[in-house]
Parts: C-alpha cells; structure tokens; sequence
C-alpha cells in the first residue's frame, strides 16, 4: 500500500497543481478522469503497440551506442510515447464541447499525460522499489507533466485557429524534442557526468511550461 501511494502521490500533486491553475472556467471532474482513463489504458496499449514495431526497425545492438542511443531516445521512446498521448488528446479531448479555451489544452493534455505516468510509475516502483519512486517523484513523473503542458499550449492553440493541424504537430514535435532529450542523457550515462543533461532539459522545460501557463492564463476568454 506504501508503494502504490509513493506511486501515485506525486501524480496526484501534479493533477491537482494543474486543475488549480485552470482558474477561470474549470473542467468537470468526469471528463477529466476519462482522460485520465485513457492515458492509462489506451495510450499505454499504444505506446506498447508502436514500441514494440518501431523497436523491430531500429534495434538496439550495442547499448554503448550514442548513435543507437539517440534513435532509441528520440523515436522508440519519445516520439512513441508522445504520439500515444497525442492521440488521444487531439481525437477525444480536443473535439469535446468542453475544450473551450486555449488554456484547456495543457489541462487536457496533462490528464491524459498522468495517467500514462501513474501506470508506468506504479509499474516500476512495485519492480524497483522506494528508491526509484522517490527518484521519479522528483524527476520522471515532472518530466512527463513539463512534455504534456509544452504540447497542451500548442494544442489548445491549435483549437481556436486556421492553422490547427500545424499547431498540433509543433505541439507534438515540442513536447518530443523535450521527451528525447530528458531520455538521451540518461541512456548514455556511460558517458561520465553526462546525465546532468537530462536535468538541465528538465529545467528548461519546467521554466517554459511555467511560461506557457501563464500565457494562457494571460488570454484565458474567461478572465473577465
């Protein structure tokens, strides 16, 4: 029981920063747990999916590889994973009478996000214990929430505008970039000291997520 809550409580921290911040016009509860839901089941059935046929096209044979190293980083990982989640925001969240507001693409986004990181957080605390959940309560499960509200500003962009399908792909292409990089460091960690990297993108994503919120907070259509 420790465990799963070491699991799920910085999950929760970041569901619950999010829906504070979605000041002007909140979104009902339910849907916002159908995304959850979603990111949890089906973006993960997908990532898994598309894992498992990319994985087969770019092998990774020599693990000390920094060549091998990247494509796993920025396509078998990041680009899987986001699209999964892009999936889902883009077909289900973004269509919805709900999504009213540019703001509502980081929420959106940021639910399905954590509920494909409550999944893959619980699965490797109950493998790899206490340690590795105090470790990704400070650096995982933030780094997804940072890939999700760079995607979710594009994306809720992307729904007030001419140019939607352009948006959402930047969106995408953002929150990969950001993903593949976190990633990258921490696979060649056998690169001496390198793995600061993966701390330094995560910095920069969180300050530009924070920047991206207040934006949209900025132009919420509700302000007033």
């Amino acid at each position: 029981m420790n465990l799963l809550l070491l699991a799920v409580a910085p999950v929760s921290i970041i569901i619950i920063y999010i829906y504070f911040k979605d000041k002007f016009e909140k979104e009902p509860i339910a849907f916002l747990f159908k995304n959850f839901l979603l990111g949890a089941t089906v973006s993960i059935l997908i990532t898994a999916i598309l894992g498992t046929l990319v994985a087969r096209f770019i092998p990774l044979t020599d693990a000390r590889s920094i060549v091998q190293q990247f494509f796993q980083a920025f396509i078998v990982v990041a680009l899987v994973e986001e699209i999964s989640k892009y999936i889902i925001v883009k077909f289900y969240a973004q269509k919805n009478k709900e999504f009213n507001e540019p703001f509502d693409g980081i929420v959106y986004a940021v639910m399905v996000s954590m509920g494909f990181a409550a999944l893959e957080n619980v699965l490797y605390v109950f493998q790899h214990g206490i340690a590795t959940g105090i470790t990704r309560a400070f650096t995982a499960v933030p780094a997804h929430a940072t890939f999700a509200i760079l995607m979710g500003y594009f994306m809720g962009k992307a729904k007030f505008s001419k140019n939607k399908t352009l948006l959402n792909l930047t969106g995408l292409l953002i929150a990969t970039v950001f993903h593949g990089a976190y990633d990258f460091f921490l696979f060649i960690n056998f690169v001496p000291g390198i793995t600061i990297g993966a701390f330094i993108s995560l910095i920069i994503g969180i300050i530009l997520s924070n920047k991206a919120i207040k934006k949209h907070q900025n132009n919420s259509v509700f302000k007033y």
